[in-house]
């Protein structure tokens, strides 16, 4: 009977020190999407990427107080016209919102196949 009985007892005392704590806390950010350090021309590459950076915090100065929708909006504007061609950008910008449109009630693999339906029919 005792044989039975500590094994039972360990395992039942011990198994919540290997449960999993909730991932409540936040992820780190992550530094860049990228390395620049693996690009063929890593100096020029920094150069875009503190370029971009520059154009985003400038949007993000002129949009500031603006929420949602408008602030989407404005954020696309402001970033379009700093782009070196503005027509294209926000045709583009046009473009990805239709298929937001299109495709908003869908996740997952429908969303994948909806949004690669929406991009061929350009």
């Amino acid at each position: 009977m005792l044989r039975i009985l500590i094994p039972t007892a360990l395992l039942a005392f011990c198994a919540p020190a290997f449960a999993q704590a909730p991932s409540d806390a936040p992820k780190p950010k992550a530094e860049r999407r990228f390395d620049c350090s693996k690009a063929k021309d890593p100096k020029d590459c920094e150069e875009r990427l503190a370029k971009a950076k520059a154009a985003r915090e400038k949007a993000k100065k002129a949009c500031e107080g603006k929420k949602g929708d408008e602030g989407r909006d404005c954020m696309r504007r402001e970033m379009c016209a700093q782009s070196k061609d503005p027509g294209k950008c926000e045709a583009a910008a046009a473009q990805r919102a239709k298929i937001r449109e299109a495709c908003k009630d869908k996740t997952g693999e429908a969303l994948k196949s909806c949004v690669r339906e929406q991009r061929q029919k350009k």
